[in-house]
């Protein structure tokens, strides 16, 4: 299958949107080739049955030059040769500018979306789109006639247990530090603790908004006495991510339904147990949904169970996190999520005759590549 793919950020080390280089790693595993256009472009490292382009945002180009190079980028890969099916990932624009196009030369469209925000754009992409696709049954916000749940897509080879022990913070936050997270529902949470614990905030603020979000955070642990157990540590590449799952005692995740916070699952494949405020994440925690699911924005329960899971053993905590390691690698898996897309795809790729179609020689595109 050779295949298109949409891509909002191709950055091996983007903080928050490194995790598409390894979607794009499974998908060549499955497909003959994939041209990549990206919004941004930073350290790529891809296969070689892979070519990643670039409308120019990382080079300060203006939305119309954008708007430009997408479609010169297109014109270009469609001319060269055919290409069975299109992939978006949390690009609305890039689906909508594309839709007609694909549509008229019957390549089948995936768009994934999973985010609250519902604009206009999400409905375009949604009508240009055969199927639209999410991690949660919740992500996606808009009418359900067309969407299907893959999960998340976690590497768990890489996000797997380790050898490392919990350290001075055994309570870990991964994380943009933006008000939708609920934090200071886990700062007073943490004060009403039996035993004082360290707890680490691993993100950082990506607006004003944010920033705000982040001196309130700091007042209410001066005011609650928790401004020396409270750590703003900054974000880190996704490589450097399992190292601190590792060397927590549990995870905490407080964003509410309609999101699918992948850092949850990636703590779990770490083996460790994760306290979760969405209940999408039922299924994934299985028998253990009683202990780590919490109320949203309830301050005590989250203390609860945070005093439960604290005066276990580690040997406890690692039975427990041993399960939901297991739970990830059934619903959540990379390879998992890499077959349904294609999966998807196949749904809707036209018939072909079975007169042979010569093989295509691949020319590389010129410009921004």
């Amino acid at each position: 299958m050779r295949l298109l793919l949409f891509n909002l950020v191709t950055d091996l080390d983007h903080p928050i949107l490194g995790f598409t280089t390894h979607w794009i790693r499974a998908l060549a595993e499955r497909a003959q080739w994939i041209e990549v256009i990206t919004m941004r472009r930073g350290r790529v490292q891809v296969p070689d049955n892979v070519r990643v382009h670039s409308v120019g945002a990382e080079r300060g180009f203006s939305r119309a030059r954008r708007a430009f190079e997408f479609y010169r980028l297109l014109f270009d890969i469609l001319k060269r040769g055919r290409i069975d099916g299109c992939f978006a990932h949390m690009m609305p624009e890039f689906a909508i500018l594309a839709g007609p196009i694909l549509r008229a030369r019957r390549i089948p469209l995936v768009t994934w979306y999973a985010h609250p925000s519902l604009h206009w754009r999400v409905k375009l992409a949604h009508l240009f789109s055969q199927q639209m696709v999410a991690s949660l049954p919740h992500a996606y916000p808009w009418k359900k006639d067309k969407f299907t749940v893959l999960g998340q897509g976690i590497d768990t080879t890489l996000f797997s247990p380790g050898g490392e022990t919990p350290e001075a913070a055994p309570v870990l936050c991964v994380g943009r530090l933006a008000r939708v997270k609920n934090l200071d529902t886990l700062v007073r949470a943490m004060a009403m603790l039996r035993q004082p614990a360290q707890v680490v905030l691993l993100g950082k603020a990506a607006s004003p908004d944010d920033e705000d979000n982040v001196a309130g955070l700091h007042r209410l642990a001066r005011e609650l006495g928790m401004a020396e157990r409270l750590t703003f540590a900054p974000p880190v590449p996704p490589a450097q991510l399992p190292a601190w799952y590792r060397r927590c005692a549990l995870h905490v995740n407080l964003t509410p339904a309609g999101f699918g916070d992948k850092v949850a699952w990636e703590a779990m494949a770490c083996g460790r147990p994760c306290l979760v405020a969405n209940a999408d994440f039922s299924e994934t925690l299985g028998r253990y949904a009683d202990t780590l699911l919490c109320r949203v924005n309830d301050a005590a329960d989250l203390a609860c169970k945070l005093n439960g899971l604290l005066r276990k053993s580690e040997a406890e905590r690692a039975e427990i996190g041993a399960y939901l390691r297991a739970q990830v690698e059934r619903l959540h898996s990379l390879p998992r999520l890499a077959d349904g897309i294609l999966a998807q795809l196949r749904r809707f790729a036209p018939r072909r005759t079975s007169v042979a179609t010569p093989r295509m020689r691949y020319v590389p595109c010129t410009g921004l590549d």
